[in-house]
């Protein structure tokens, strides 16, 4: 009974495909692509004509059939390949160097060799005969399937109607197939109701490609396969066929580990796809598999488009961090894992601002420095393995000495804006070998010059910002002038009254309690402002009165600072009254974050010609982010009470006196301000004569 339905089904396909082959060769015949499709179509025919042959008992031998099948699969192929554009005005020669075809052609032939064996010597395979050219078969269907995919995909969406009806047509002959061999692998044999009922479905796939052959008017000649979808694709393909190739030990697994067989192939198979899963999820594998694909397939290195839109999305996403997505954006151009940013400041120093997957940043590095210059004038991207293989090709290039504290460091990206080095970045080692071609190095200057573009706007935009808070600083003054001039109205009025009622108790307790009520409220907005009514005057002082003074003035508070002198008479040039209000905002600020049971302990020393002053506390300490992002930043305070202003006021005061604050913290441990001034010339010169 199977063999009628079979010999039936087959007939139909024949049938079918003929119908479809006579059109192409007479009415379609100027159709694009109308030789390959009547070609793929009469190979069609004749497998279905020789399977229904052998399933009538006509054609004894199998041979025929499955030659004609790896045939009909092989023109189909074809078939998409030439709808891709590959055979579009593409000579032999051209054509040998497609690197998809030799695997396409491995495949083939890999089913012809296991059918050769089988048939001439079976005794090789033993009883796994035919075993390797089921999971052949179950490759071309993927194969197909790939393709299929690829070609509807690159499509553009108005062309797609056009090609839609053909890719299911095709699609369903590999989608079919791939079923009924699957099956077979699963099962140790092919399902007869299965392998009969493919002849229909092949003959219903003939209407749907007619039908688009109608359409191919509309059809492309040429189809660009995007970097993003030939890499799922061959990840896809790449993953298919590790599973078939587990799924096959698994089976010999169990067919020969005896009792153990069946724990031996679910172990192995479960293995086998947590595995692929680590493979899959594995930043160096996609790396590896991107640059592969640009490599072989491709004539450049990039996909422009792509890359600039992903570039620009990354700089342009809202919020903060801008220095770290500008990290990421260039990094990934390269598969760089990590890196740091610096950024040139008015100070004269280029400043560390943005770390990306790096555990520390490093120190800053002075713009009149040898490597800065260097950066300045030549623009080069820094390859640092090529210049310690060969420094001679960066002739002038002088590594800072913080540089080996990095030993992954691969790129030194300069970020140049209108001529100038506004910063540079340090990219670590990239996580798949890339070849520094005059491609990747012309695209790093590029996406640094427009890197550096929106780090110089955000940097204004910051610089306006605080512009603009400071301006309503000083409208917020004008008001605090304002009131206190009606406190000094309302003062100015107990005088007269006192006069008349001094005598009076009930108008004693007024004026104590208005007078007393005044001046809180004019120490509160004294407080606030904190600027010294006096003009300022630089002077040799001694930084030993000072620390004291700034201790006693703090004697009253819980936990009461120590004060430890390790060198005296120690002289430093600045305005007393400034210099003081700084320590004591330090020493302030340590106080509020320590316990009562905690310690604030101040030290003096000196260290060649500079004063160091360093206030240590026991409190809950900073976050490296926040000290970054927020300690220095005006009008941003943790304090209910506070206007933020207090830190940024000490360290640009420092800054003035040539000196500098640095901090170090570390929650819940503590926290310790170091404040670094240059000691007094006269002081320097007397010490040096008495040595």
């Amino acid at each position: 009974m199977l063999s009628n339905i079979a010999t039936m089904s087959y007939s139909t396909a024949a049938l079918a495909f003929a119908l479809l082959g006579v059109v192409l060769l007479t009415r379609w015949r100027s159709r694009q692509h109308a030789s390959v499709l009547a070609c793929a179509c009469a190979l069609t025919m004749l497998w279905g004509g020789a399977l229904a042959a052998q399933a009538w008992g006509v054609l004894a031998h199998i041979w025929a059939g499955e030659l004609l099948e790896v045939a009909r699969n092989g023109a189909w192929t074809v078939v998409l390949l030439s709808l891709l554009g590959h055979f579009e005005g593409t000579s032999w020669r051209q054509l040998r160097r497609t690197p998809a075809l030799p695997a396409i052609a491995l495949l083939y032939l890999l089913v012809l060799g296991d059918k050769i064996m089988s048939e001439f010597m079976p005794a090789v395979l033993g009883q796994q005969s035919g075993i390797v050219g089921v999971m052949a078969r179950i490759g071309m269907a993927v194969l197909g399937m790939l393709l299929v995919e690829q070609l509807y995909r690159n499509k553009p969406v108005q062309e797609r109607w056009a090609i839609k009806f053909a890719c299911l047509g095709i699609g369903g002959i590999f989608v079919f197939d791939f079923y009924l061999y699957s099956n077979a692998l699963l099962m140790r044999q092919i399902n007869p109701e299965i392998w009969s009922a493919r002849g229909v479905v092949n003959a219903l796939t003939a209407p749907l490609i007619a039908v688009s052959v109608a359409r191919s008017a509309s059809w492309s000649s040429h189809i660009a396969v995007s970097r993003r979808l030939l890499f799922h694709s061959a990840a896809l393909f790449g993953s298919a066929a590790y599973l078939l190739a587990m799924g096959a030990a698994g089976y010999y697994l169990r067919y020969f580990g005896g009792q153990w067989g069946s724990l031996m192939q679910m172990a192995f198979l479960f293995g086998a796809l947590v595995l692929l899963a680590g493979i899959l999820f594995s930043g160096t594998f996609r790396s590896w598999l991107k640059v592969f694909i640009s490599k072989h397939f491709y004539s450049y290195n990039y996909d422009y488009r792509e890359e600039w839109l992903r570039f620009t999305r990354t700089l342009s996403e809202a919020g903060p961090n801008l220095g770290e997505r500008t990290l990421q954006a260039v990094g990934e151009l390269v598969e760089s894992s990590g890196g740091m940013l610096w950024i040139r400041r008015e100070a004269g120093l280029c400043e560390p601002v943005a770390n990306w997957h790096m555990p520390e940043l490093a120190p800053s590095e002075p713009d009149e420095s040898a490597f800065c210059r260097f950066l300045e004038s030549r623009q080069w991207v820094v390859d640092l393995q090529e210049f310690a293989k060969d420094p001679d090709k960066y002739e002038g290039l002088v590594l800072p000495e913080w540089m080996n504290k990095f030993p992954r460091g691969r790129l030194v990206v300069p970020l140049m804006l209108q001529g100038r080095l506004f910063g540079f970045m340090l990219l670590l080692q990239p996580r798949s070998a890339i070849t520094l071609n005059w491609e990747v190095i012309d695209l790093l200057k590029i996406a640094g010059s427009q890197a550096a573009s929106y780090l110089a706007q955000h940097e204004a935009a910051s610089a306006l910002m605080l512009a603009r808070q400071f301006e309503s600083f000083n409208r917020m003054s004008t008001f605090v002038v304002h009131d206190l001039k009606n406190l000094v109205s309302q003062l100015g009025l107990l005088i007269p009254n006192a006069e008349k009622h001094k005598d009076n108790p009930e108008f004693q307790r007024d004026m104590l309690e208005t007078v007393t009520l005044s001046v809180q409220k004019m120490r509160l907005m004294l407080q606030k402002l904190s600027r010294s009514a006096s003009q300022e005057r630089p002077a040799p002082l001694s930084i030993e009165k000072l620390l004291v003074q700034a201790v006693a003035n703090k004697a009253a508070f819980e936990p009461r600072p120590l004060l430890t002198i390790s060198e005296a008479r120690l002289r430093v040039v600045a305005d007393w009254e400034r210099l003081e209000r700084v320590v004591g905002h330090l020493i302030q600020n340590a106080i509020e974050a320590t316990p009562k049971e905690g310690q604030v302990a101040i030290t003096l020393s000196r260290a060649d010609d500079s004063v160091i002053i360093e206030i240590r506390d026991t409190g809950e300490g900073m976050s490296e982010e926040f000290i970054r992002e927020r300690l220095y930043k005006p009008f941003e305070s943790t304090k209910s009470a506070g206007m933020g202003i207090g830190a940024f006021e000490s360290r640009e005061y420092i800054h003035e006196l040539g000196g500098n604050l640095a901090v170090s913290s570390t929650p819940p441990q503590g926290t310790t301000f170091r404040i670094t001034l240059p000691l007094c010339q006269q002081d320097t010169q007397t010490v040096d004569k008495a040595a």
